[in-house]
């Protein structure tokens, strides 16, 4: 159902973010919140955010864990390779919005049965991706450009079987994970994604609350992955705190930057909220995960093409901090998955 959703939503979002954007050329975005963040005491936002289909869909398949630890700055000086980087990019330009962050993370995906020792051929892999990246983030001209370079591992130096089993013995008590003799071989791994929202696209103010929905297109190159999606997201929230952005996720879905103010007394004493939605699809030309090592043989699968998510979530403040879940449902990026792919966000942020 996501798969044949995903289609509607591309052409849809494309078509939106073309009538957007000729509207939104006389709204300048990029001067309030500049000035918003210059004026700002606390310029650093860090996030711990950990997907895992046992806070979501109850289950232990496919994609099963995700883990990224974020810094986002908006007052880093850009680091010299990513602002040559960004040099070489047309599109992307370094103003006065300019922000960086780094992560580190960790990604593991096993077959539908972690139960079985042997190697099964008609699931998906297992595998694991350590990594680390660094990116920029810039309003322009009512839009946000996002650049960022992940650099890491695939194979047993990834540390997918010492983790999964590590939680699986001391934290969920869950079956011990016994096919990782399976898992792919040791690759080093290169992602370059670039992103492009419109977070004023359509804003609406209804009472005291706000609403917004925000288009993108993105697209990601590398020997870990290749695609390019689009997608549309939406916040409701109280109207004094209409500058959060939503909490980081773990790629290939699309991450914010964790970004939010501390609320006033006019919010309630310090505290707020925000329910936030979202459904990309994307074009995969290369998932390693799916198709095997890039330089030598092993365990691959056939990939969809398309593949679809959908998002659902909510944030809550609470001074200097604050708390978000979501649910997740991604659609069958392989043939002969049985089931969608169905996982938790939970994400943890302060600011300083």
């Amino acid at each position: 159902m996501l798969h044949t959703a995903a289609k509607h939503l591309i052409l849809c979002t494309l078509s939106f973010i073309l009538v957007c954007d000729a509207l939104a050329q006389d709204l300048s975005a990029e001067d309030e919140i500049a000035a918003r963040v210059k004026n700002s005491e606390d310029k650093n936002f860090i996030s711990l955010s950990i997907e895992n289909d046992s806070i979501g869909g109850g289950t232990d398949q496919f994609y099963t864990s995700g883990v990224r630890f974020t810094w986002f700055n908006v007052n880093t000086p850009v680091p010299p390779m990513m602002d040559e980087m960004a040099d070489a990019i047309p599109t992307f330009g370094l103003n006065d919005t300019t922000s960086t962050f780094f992560t580190l993370g960790q990604n593991i995906y096993t077959p539908e049965n972690i139960r079985i020792q042997g190697n099964q051929d008609n699931d998906r892999p297992w595998a694991a991706f350590l990594y680390g990246s660094v990116g920029l983030a810039t309003l322009e001209n009512n839009h946000i450009d996002e650049l960022e370079l992940t650099l890491g591992v695939v194979g047993p130096e990834a540390l997918g079987e010492q983790s999964q089993k590590f939680i699986h013995s001391h934290i969920t008590d869950s079956p011990t994970p016994r096919g990782w003799q399976n898992q792919l071989d040791f690759e080093p791994g290169i992602i370059l994604s670039g992103q492009r929202r419109w977070p004023r696209a359509f804003s609406q103010t209804i009472g005291d609350f706000q609403i917004h929905a925000e288009p993108n297109i993105n697209v990601s190159l590398g020997n870990i992955y290749t695609y390019a999606g689009t997608g549309l997201s939406f916040t409701f929230g109280p109207s004094q705190d209409r500058f959060q952005d939503t909490p980081p996720r773990v790629r290939p879905a699309m991450p914010g930057s964790g970004y939010f103010e501390t609320p006033g007394s006019k919010t309630g004493g310090g505290w707020s909220w925000l329910l936030f939605a979202s459904a990309d699809g994307r074009l995969v030309g290369r998932n390693i995960f799916l198709d095997g090592n890039t330089f030598s043989d092993g365990p691959s699968v056939d990939k969809k093409p398309l593949v679809g998510d959908a998002t659902a979530g909510v944030a809550f403040t609470l001074g200097e901090y604050r708390l978000s879940y979501s649910i997740n449902a991604r659609s069958k990026e392989f043939d002969g998955q049985d089931d969608e792919s169905v996982f938790g966000a939970l994400t943890l942020s302060t600011r300083f």
